[in-house]
């Protein structure tokens, strides 16, 4: 029997069938390819694939073949390890479900007040994505009803494992019904997944897709550099590739917010995301990030975990990981579908072990020496810089009635404006730097659809 590897061959809805079409999506990808038939056949399946590698869309459209939004009743969970990959799950999936007349997903984390969440959730929804600490804070007090689902969905369960969920996880799963489809995804496979997942998920089928580096498409680099020395090879490195923007790896909050802080003294646009930020702050970072408001975004492995940037033409490790797997996870960032990717990694003697594991992973590692450093080069600014607008879906805001007021009442054209993000209460905005300033005042007087809103500058954009 030949394998499956169109979309179309699959035994989706027409509803389903036509977003797919209409999305671009032709052929699967590997994981979708093993798994997506599986889930549509209502097994039980265990997976590991790494971030980007398409599982969100293999497992989003299983849950939505199967949702009937006549029924308003929890019909789906999906459990993430944090609160920005539980908001890309949920897009994803309303992206699409879009073609479905009424699904409702809701993300239920934390950062947004408990008592607002509960109301939400009275007037009904179909599939929930949310963090397993408020889930569970919601069962407790018996705001969410979990025992009507018919697939329960655990993404990137190595991570919420390693971050100390599995307690939680155990009593969410406990609260749900026997008789359901259990889908477990993974990025890595420790031995503790093989083990812990037999309590989460029975008579699975596992399925799994190698995470291999493609030396087509990502190009590896590796220098050797004195402790000292690294955050100048960091400048060095940003300065002679010029990337539009850059990931950047250190192994420990306080490095990274040194690392951080010194790029900036120098003229980078650079901000920091690890796990002592505030979720405000959190969100705003991304955010930034990705709508090419910051060109260098300095993270540790569990901060970065579940990031998916489009477009990502550098990685950068100041400090390698102690395993292969995290690198691999690391560097499989940027390179993605038929883009070309670097992959920039610094190390000492005190990285023998690793360099030895990574020999025998990938064979001989491309050493290189460092390029000499430019010293008058430009450091060059991000292209785009970020408002955030006090106003968002609660005001019945849209992006359509922001980029109707930029380019028709302040007068931009479409190319000056960036992404637009829009919340509940606030919504982002990125603008054309070099006019932003201009393009700021000038909203706040001209107003959104008849209405002002208060707006300013994010911090450090």
């Amino acid at each position: 029997m030949t394998a499956i590897t169109s979309f179309s061959e699959l035994p989706l809805q027409p509803a389903l069938l036509t977003t797919v079409d209409q999305l671009g999506f032709k052929q699967m990808t590997p994981i979708q390819a093993q798994s997506l038939p599986l889930i549509l056949e209502g097994a039980n399946v265990i997976a590991q694939a790494k971030t980007g590698s398409g599982k969100t869309a293999a497992f989003a459209l299983g849950v939505l073949q199967h949702i009937k939004p006549e029924r308003l009743k929890t019909q789906s969970l999906v459990l993430c390890p944090t609160r920005e990959l539980a908001t890309q799950v949920a897009e994803e999936i309303r992206r699409l479900a879009r073609a479905i007349p009424n699904v409702k997903v809701m993300v239920v984390t934390g950062g947004t007040p408990m008592q607002r969440q509960v109301d939400s959730l009275a007037h009904g929804v179909h599939i929930i994505v949310g963090t397993p600490g408020r889930i569970l804070d919601h069962l407790e007090h018996q705001s969410i009803d979990i025992s009507t689902i018919k697939t329960l969905v655990l993404d990137e369960a190595d991570r919420m494992i390693d971050m100390g969920f599995y307690d939680e996880m155990a009593a969410i799963v406990e609260h749900c019904p026997p008789h359901r489809q259990t889908l477990l995804f993974s990025a890595t496979y420790p031995d503790t997944i093989g083990k812990d997942a037999t309590l989460f998920v029975r008579d699975a089928i596992e399925v799994k897709v190698e995470t291999q580096v493609s030396a087509s498409q990502i190009e590896s680099h590796f220098y050797q550099v004195q402790e000292s020395e690294r955050f100048d090879a960091v400048v060095n490195l940003l300065q002679h590739y010029q990337p539009s923007s850059a990931l950047v790896f250190c192994n420990t909050k306080a490095n990274s917010d040194a690392l951080t802080y010194y790029l900036r003294s120098l003229g980078f646009s650079a901000l920091v995301l690890h796990g002592d930020l505030d979720q405000r702050d959190r969100d705003e970072v991304l955010i930034q990030f990705a709508n090419q408001s910051c060109t260098v975004l300095v993270a540790t492995d569990v901060a970065a975990r579940g990031l998916d940037i489009a477009e990502l033409p550098l990685v950068l490790n100041v400090e390698l990981p102690h395993q292969v797997d995290v690198y691999t996870h690391r560097i499989g960032r940027t390179g993605r579908v038929d883009q070309k990717g670097l992959a920039l990694s610094l190390f000492d003697e005190q990285d023998s072990a690793f360099m030895k594991a990574a020999e025998q992973r990938f064979g001989t590692l491309p050493l290189t020496e460092l390029p000499p450093a430019s010293g008058a080069a430009p450091v060059q600014s991000a292209p785009m810089r970020t408002i955030v607008i006090i106003g968002g879906k609660r005001d019945k805001m849209r992006p359509g009635d922001i980029l109707g007021a930029l380019t028709g009442d302040v007068g931009l054209t479409k190319d000056q404006v960036g992404k637009i993000n829009v919340g509940m209460v606030v919504t982002h905005v990125a603008l054309e730097r070099k006019t932003a300033q201009r393009t700021l005042q000038r909203l706040e007087q001209a107003g959104i659809k008849g209405k002002r809103f208060k707006m300013h500058f994010v911090r450090h954009g």
